[in-house]
């Protein structure tokens, strides 16, 4: 019957390609989304706001009501409030590393009360390439990002003899709606510091994460798995 899998952020972009993989795969996984549901029959959708723990709670209960425990999560829901740092308000500060960090611990804190118990996980967040090269206008959300490494790495240790992996999957320049709003200038630089000199598709991101939590990486954890194209090469 596959397993319970939970994707934060799963109704669109690189959260819905790694949410659709998964079900294609027979899982019964279930996305969070705070607006609308999911595109795609074969997912449950949760509302949940990733700064609310009540609220995270309250998604884990419903996606456990009808799949079971979560075996597999996956934290990919995000947001950026960029602007360089002389501009930034503080509020744009904490509240990227609120949402992108700060809830991943909230969900993970959630998650693995279920794992613990049945003494098998996988656990994958998203981060993003950003950590390894920096990005002006971005020291909130590079900030963040850098900080689900640490995270991860120690998580691997806490939760490995329960037989939990906990990995990093670091994206570079993907095709989703948020990379669009970056600027052609922008856009350029980063493709130009791509060796493979072009974007790639969330499904890139879907198969890392196939990989991480299937059984031909059982034995990975404490791990950050770029997936840029190159960009970073060496981060």
């Amino acid at each position: 019957m596959g397993r319970s899998v939970l994707v934060t952020g799963g109704n669109r972009g690189i959260g819905l390609a790694v949410a659709t993989a998964l079900a294609a795969d027979g899982d019964r996984v279930a996305v969070t989304h705070r607006d609308s549901g999911p595109p795609d029959e074969r997912l449950l959708g949760v509302h949940a706001e990733m700064t609310d723990p009540a609220s995270i709670d309250a998604a884990f209960a419903k996606a456990e009501a009808a799949h079971g425990p979560v075996e597999v999560l996956v934290v990919n829901a995000g947001i950026t409030r960029d602007g360089l740092v002389l501009r930034m308000e503080e509020r744009d500060f904490t509240d990227v590393v609120d949402v992108n960090l700060h809830g991943a611990f909230r969900t993970v804190r959630r998650a693995v009360r279920g794992m613990m118990r049945a003494r098998w996980g996988r656990i994958v967040l998203i981060s993003s390439m950003t950590y390894a090269y920096g990005a002006p206008g971005q020291v909130n959300y590079a900030a963040a990002k850098a900080g689900m490494l640490g995270m991860a790495r120690s998580l691997a240790w806490e939760l490995g003899p329960r037989n939990i992996t906990v990995n990093v999957v670091s994206p570079g320049l993907i095709d989703t709606d948020m990379s669009r709003e970056i600027t052609d200038q922008r856009r350029e630089h980063l493709l130009s510091i791509t060796p493979l000199g072009r974007t790639g598709e969330p499904e890139d991101i879907a198969a890392a994460v196939r990989y991480l939590t299937g059984e031909s990486g059982r034995f990975v954890t404490g791990a950050v798995l770029p997936v840029s194209g190159g960009l970073g090469l060496g981060g």
